[in-house]
């Protein structure tokens, strides 16, 4: 006999945003960072080159939800580029919740590139309603950093690297405690490497992918970092929407 969870289709929008938001208790600092991925059931994190291919309605809607809780998005620059990323720009229902709690309208974005590889003309910075953050290196080009503090506040976060850690308490220190990662793959090693991650929401697709695509992370953490499953639900298609939180 198949026993299946329960359904997304039976709950509200504020049903389905508590049941991913019981729990979040803040860490020392008071911040938490919450991690948002989809995979096929084979552990590709893409299908035809992107995970936008993966998923669903029901995935978007929770993805929807999960922005509309956060302060800020914190996004690698490849991830920005693959998957088409445009100005952190919420719904009119999620601007009308924000406000309703007096938050911003909007979460500030937060992009992540050690070399500064972006374009300054790009509609991620010119439509942005809330100015965004570019977490980068020391060693990041003189001109490229030049061009981009003219649409974004610019912060080193490490020498040649980016440091998750330093990149974590620059948004803390702004007040961005609600952080909601979006990727990618590599960004999210880094972030498991250092223990930050607080949560994990992970949607999978009943889909064989075959081999292409690659993992939602790269990269080797130096121990296991365990996690405690909060709630799974049921979405059309037979995808499972997962919440694991770190486990104490």
């Amino acid at each position: 006999m198949t026993h299946l969870p329960g359904s997304v289709a039976d709950l509200s929008d504020d049903d389905l945003l508590t049941a991913y938001t019981d729990g979040a208790e803040g860490t020392a600092d008071g911040s938490w960072l919450r991690v948002n991925f989809v995979s096929s059931l084979d552990g590709s994190a893409t299908a035809a080159g992107r995970s936008g291919s993966l998923g669903g309605h029901d995935d978007l809607r929770v993805f929807d939800l999960l922005r509309r809780a956060a302060d800020v998005i914190l996004v690698a620059a490849g991830t920005v580029r693959d998957e088409g990323y445009g100005p952190m720009v919420l719904h009119d229902p999620d601007v009308a919740w924000r406000r309703a709690r007096g938050t911003a309208d909007h979460p500030v974005f937060a992009i992540v590139t050690g070399s500064l590889g972006l374009d300054p003309a790009s509609r991620v910075f010119t439509e942005a309603p809330a100015r965004p953050i570019v977490l980068t290196t020391s060693a990041a080009d003189p001109e490229r950093r030049r061009a981009l503090e003219a649409v974004a506040d610019v912060v080193s976060c490490g020498e040649d690297t980016v440091d998750p850690v330093l990149a974590r308490a620059v948004l803390v220190d702004r007040g961005l405690t609600r952080i909601h990662c979006e990727g990618g793959p590599s960004f999210l090693g880094s972030l498991v490497a250092a223990d930050l991650v607080d949560e994990l929401c992970l949607s999978i697709d009943p889909s064989l992918e075959g081999g292409a695509g690659g993992r939602i992370v790269h990269g080797s953490s130096p121990e296991l970092r365990r996690m405690r499953l909060a709630h799974v639900l049921r979405g059309a298609g037979d995808v499972l929407l997962t919440r694991y939180v770190r486990a104490r």
